[in-house]
């Protein structure tokens, strides 16, 4: 007698835990993008924990590349190391060596890659190769001028390292840390002016990238500026839309 084969569906539940809905056990690839202080990293291992789907992002390829000691590893080290960009090509090689990987068989949320539309195109290519496509393109939209209150806003402490944000998380004496009482500072790349140029770089670089997802017709965008846990439940939602 043949046993029953495995129910198709599951559970994916909320961060405050009533049922969402159900979803098929489907292959999950998705694509996270959005602008420097829009919250990809804390969104990112929700969604993976809620579709038991591993994060990848370029800097953790690297550096697996790099701990394995492959060839391509040791090129990108290189230039890390001299801070300098690494070559797409290498890039290109590495992530798809990582997408290979047996744990990407059932899906993968990719963060960071690609950032060009050259990159976006070899994606296609090497994903085509290794028989997985892109699903989603989860796109993350956020007000400019909340996106540079969070990014300039940060302060460390000088003596213990510690992390503050003048608005959303201060320290109780302006400008002293709590813990030790050490001076707290802007470190320089998080001045209005630099947190502009990255945010202008990202919106030039990203711009074609929105317009050739969105072409095919893969583009979710979500709003950031919500509540965190209803960005999750509105990201959840857009990727079962179109399960």
């Amino acid at each position: 007698m043949r046993a029953a084969a495995p129910s198709a569906i599951r559970e994916v539940r909320s961060p405050n835990g009533p049922i969402v809905f159900k979803v098929r056990n489907a292959v999950m690839n998705i694509l996270f993008m959005g602008p420097p202080g829009a919250g990809k990293g804390t969104q990112a291992e929700r969604i993976v924990d809620e579709f038991d789907i591993p994060h990848i992002s370029t800097g953790d390829a690297f550096r697996l590349a790099s701990k394995q000691g492959t060839a391509l590893g040791l090129k990108a080290k290189e230039y890390v190391d001299q801070g300098l960009l690494v070559p797409d090509e290498i890039t290109n090689g590495i992530v798809k060596a990582r997408l290979a990987l047996d744990d990407c068989k059932k899906g993968f949320l990719l963060d960071g890659f690609p950032r060009t539309l050259q990159q976006a195109e070899a994606l296609d290519v090497m994903l085509t190769e290794l028989g997985h496509s892109i699903d989603h393109v989860v796109d993350l939209k956020i007000d400019r001028g909340l996106l540079l209150a969070r990014l300039t806003g940060r302060r460390i402490c000088k003596t213990c390292g510690s992390s503050y944000h003048v608005i959303f998380n201060p320290s109780k004496v302006e400008g002293i840390c709590d813990k030790d009482g050490g001076e707290l500072y802007q470190r320089p790349d998080d001045t209005a002016e630099k947190v502009g140029t990255r945010l202008d770089e990202y919106s030039s670089k990203t711009a074609p990238l929105l317009d050739y997802y969105s072409s095919k017709g893969l583009l979710r965008e979500v709003d950031g500026e919500k509540d965190i846990d209803v960005v999750t439940s509105d990201i959840v939602s857009c990727l079962k839309g179109t399960l």
